[in-house]
């Protein structure tokens, strides 16, 4: 500070009483800024030297220029040790694969892409795959003899026909997920299936549909064999695809089939009005022993 005296007395007094008051402020604060630094805080240049580890922010702490004048500058304390351990990461993906890593496959015959996937439900899908295979075959023979031309149910025909394009359609969806789960699909034998239809109780529409509706019910019992393997191996994405693909649609099947056995039963063998099939709706009757 500048000693009063030295203002002198040339000076008009209005202008050294305010040059007084000024001088008399800026003692104060250098006066509170002095005392704030001897206390060394957190964030101070002190505390940092006795080896505190400051969080990130910023403090404000005196500094002096070379003229001797106090001033204020912002100070951003500095980031904690590299070597010191981080705390609260949940997931850490560099260290997780690792382990991946060491069982990725490199021989030529092992899937890469195979991940969670049994033994046993790559056992069943192909037992199923078989299934559907079987399924497609009979359906495609009963095509065959209600085609002939001493049989001539073109309805019938025309409903097993899709109906064994629609079971080869299933075998195929099985076999595509078994390639992707990173299986080997293995194709297993199938039945021959019957040619003869002419049942000397039922008749030959009644006998195929008992026929086709045992074979529907069969078959939603090997899907839930094949979904309870996929559970009992925790697999679940094998037990979404059974439960989305296939096991709605099988029993719908198995209804839309019953209600046909129901129909051609109240018909009857050899009677004159049987029931007329187009596509696969009952619509009326007719005079001819045919289904359009």
């Amino acid at each position: 500070s500048v000693p009063l005296p030295l203002l002198g007395s040339a000076l008009p007094a209005p202008l050294v009483l305010r040059s007084t008051t000024m001088l008399l402020k800026a003692s104060a604060s250098l006066a509170f800024l002095s005392a704030s630094s001897e206390a060394s805080p957190p964030h101070s240049p002190a505390a940092l030297r006795r080896g505190a580890h400051p969080s990130f922010s910023a403090s404000f702490v005196p500094l002096r220029s070379a003229r001797g004048m106090t001033r204020r500058a912002s100070v951003v304390a500095a980031a904690a040790p590299s070597d010191q351990a981080i705390t609260g990461v949940v997931f850490q993906p560099v260290e997780e694969i690792k382990k991946e890593l060491s069982v990725v496959p490199t021989a030529p015959g092992l899937s890469i892409a195979r991940h969670k996937y049994d033994d046993d439900c790559e056992a069943a899908i192909n037992q199923q795959i078989n299934v559907e295979y079987n399924n497609s075959y009979i359906y495609h023979a009963l095509f065959a003899y209600f085609d002939r031309d001493n049989v001539a149910l073109k309805g019938l025909a025309k409903f097993f026909k899709e109906s064994s394009e629609e079971e080869r359609v299933h075998a195929e969806k099985l076999m595509e997920y078994q390639n992707k789960r990173g299986g080997r699909v293995k194709l297993q034998m199938i039945c021959r299936p019957p040619s003869e239809l002419d049942h000397p109780e039922k008749g030959d529409a009644l006998y195929a549909m008992e026929l086709a509706l045992s074979l529907e019910k069969l078959t939603n019992e090997k899907l839930l064999n094949l979904h309870s393997v996929a559970d009992g191996c925790n697999d679940a994405q094998l037990t979404d695809f059974i439960e989305s693909e296939f096991l709605e649609e099988q029993v719908d099947a198995i209804k839309k089939i019953s209600e046909y056995v129901a129909q051609l039963r109240r018909v009857g063998k050899g009677h004159v009005h049987i029931v007329c099939l187009q596509g696969f709706g009952i619509l009326t009757r007719c005079s001819f022993r045919e289904m359009l």
